[in-house]
């Protein structure tokens, strides 16, 4: 655009700048946007849609008690819902890295909203003397209690979304580990063979602790339901209507029936952010969990033929580009991958909270920025994790057989019937000879063949509180 009928002039307390004439933005995003070019991203989705269920609820609110004509709040609502509907994402042109403590992206709804509403109402857009983006739409708010508020609905919503799959990963592991449950393999502790397991074990493991990141993660949105709107700047409710204090949250809710209530101390609300820490923390450690199952199934599957072998991964793509045949553990290498990046983003939020000073917390837009990058990467790792990788896994039972009955391990099963010291010894025998723990054993007359068979029963040997006595 080169002709001055391209754009129109709009003036802030800096002074006067050309916004794009087709904008609904304004000049203070223009600002924003030409002073954080951080990432290159763009505000995430959802929080521009919690953004606009919240200036849509202040509102509502504002013309419930009387502060904002009724024309003005029909038009305001009419282009919030637009909004959430996703109809305005590219008017949000600003980076999510942001100074000023999220200021810009308050403004950037502000004034998106303010000319959509002045466009409703029959007017050009810049002549906020129809609809203002800080006496209208900013009517009772501040970015302080805007801004975290939108936070955590954002929070909650994606939050949402990763539970769906780690649910589903909890019901596939399940029926992982009835479908292994035959399957006796060689457990092994610090990388040595240690005493026979099910395979069915190891997978409903699994399963459990993945259920238990779901539970932890369940705990800590609950403290995402409470939030600090009415606060205004610091806390104190300076400029908001007492009636409007009352109301906002409950007609917030109304819109996004998430369980919202106002902070009991709103100026704790305001300048404490450790909720997000406990947020940020559950996600990383549902991380750490994703990336330890995806390690034990690398390994388990590592070969086919020098390695464990113990079961086979789904085949998704060529290994290498010099070694013909060869089919790398990818989907499991992703979710490490993510689980890296998650926990780098843990670190960056514990940070960026910790740096809060006084009566507010400048550095909210890098810990939205880091915990909805690690939800949505999370939860597209587990997407793929089941669909690509865990569905298909098979069991290699010749194997596994093969690796039990070859190995010293099972000695600790039959420790109880010849002590200690001869477990040791017969141990040692075995692998100085190859001979197996069976035949060294049988060879001494110190168990029947019948005994063997009864203390190396593989139900005996992997269920708690059964033994293999008689």
């Amino acid at each position: 655009m080169t002709s001055a009928e391209s754009f129109r002039i709009e003036r802030d307390s800096i002074g006067e700048k050309e916004v794009p004439s087709h904008a609904y933005y304004g000049i203070q995003t223009l600002r924003a946007y030409e002073n954080f070019r951080i990432t290159g991203l763009t505000v995430h989705p959802e929080m521009i849609r919690s953004l606009a269920h919240i200036k849509k609820a202040a509102a509502v609110t504002n013309c419930e008690i009387g502060i904002l004509d009724k024309k003005i709040t029909g038009a305001i609502v009419q282009a919030c819902e637009e909004i959430a509907d996703g109809r305005f994402d590219g008017s949000f042109i600003l980076d999510p890295i942001q100074g000023g403590a999220g200021t810009s992206i308050n403004m950037n709804a502000n004034e998106v909203i303010a000319n959509r509403a002045i466009e409703i109402l029959g007017g050009k857009r810049g002549d906020y003397r129809t609809v203002n983006p800080n006496d209208h739409v900013n009517c009772g708010q501040s970015t302080n209690d805007v801004v975290p508020t939108a936070g955590k609905i954002t929070c909650l919503r994606l939050l949402g979304n990763v539970q769906i799959e780690l649910k589903r990963l909890c019901q596939v592991l399940h029926e992982k580990s009835r479908e292994f449950d035959h399957v006796l393999k060689m457990g092994r502790t610090q990388m040595q063979d240690a005493v026979p397991i099910r395979l069915g074990q190891e997978f409903e493991a699994y399963a459990v602790a993945v259920d238990r990141d779901v539970r932890r993660m369940e705990a800590a949105m609950n403290e995402m339901h409470t939030i600090n709107m009415g606060g205004t700047a610091i806390g104190t409710g300076l400029n908001a209507d007492e009636k409007y204090l009352k109301r906002i949250v409950p007609n917030l809710e109304a819109i996004v029936h998430l369980g919202l209530v106002q902070a009991y101390n709103l100026i704790d609300g305001t300048s404490n952010l450790d909720s997000f820490v406990a947020v940020s923390g559950t996600v990383k450690a549902c991380a750490v969990t994703l990336s330890k199952i995806a390690n034990d199934l690398r390994l388990m599957s590592s070969g086919p033929r020098t390695g464990f072998g113990e079961i086979n991964l789904p085949a998704k793509q060529n290994g290498s580009s010099i070694m013909p045949g060869k089919v790398n553990p990818v989907i499991p290498e992703v979710v490490n991958q993510v689980a890296f990046h998650v926990i780098g983003n843990d670190m960056t939020v514990t940070m960026a909270a910790e740096a809060g000073q006084l009566e507010l917390n400048a550095f909210e837009p890098i810990i939205f920025y880091n915990i909805f990058q690690s939800i949505d990467t999370l939860r597209h790792a587990v997407n793929t994790f089941i669909d690509n990788c865990v569905t298909g896994i098979t069991a290699n039972e010749d194997r596994c057989r093969q690796m039990v009955e070859g190995s010293i391990g099972i000695i600790t099963a039959i420790c109880p019937y010849v002590g200690y010291q001869k477990a040791a010894d017969i141990a040692k025998e075995a692998l100085k000879t190859g001979k197996s723990i069976r035949e060294l054993i049988v060879g001494e007359n110190l168990l029947t063949q019948e005994a063997l068979d009864c203390i190396l029963n593989p139900v005996s040997m992997t269920q708690p509180g059964i033994s293999g006595k008689e």
